[in-house]
């Protein structure tokens, strides 16, 4: 996940965002690791998701995103935070079934 510091507008409101949602990311996350450890690694953003993502990204450094924008980052955000818990999970859960 990027650092915070390239999202100025996010500041401490992402962080709180975040802490307040990690008990059901974390919950949803243990979830999905559960179901294909092996699929969830594979796991990857459409070439589409990340050819917007690098859109916003780039447009963020130029000029100032519209708050629709800025909400689709904190979507993204949210989204990759998932995804590396739910992937260190699934690693976790490989891990285990290898001892």
């Amino acid at each position: 996940m990027p650092g915070l510091e390239e999202f100025p507008y996010f500041g401490k409101n992402f962080k709180k965002m975040v802490a307040q949602v990690s008990p059901a990311l974390d919950d949803f996350a243990d979830f999905l690791a559960k179901l294909s450890p092996r699929k969830l690694l594979e796991y990857k953003a459409s070439p589409k998701a990340q050819e917007r993502l690098n859109f916003l990204l780039a447009k963020n450094k130029e000029a100032k995103l519209t708050a629709g924008e800025q909400d689709e980052i904190a979507y993204y955000m949210m989204i990759e935070h998932l995804v590396r818990l739910t992937k260190t999970r699934a690693l976790q859960r490989l891990n285990l079934k290898k001892q």
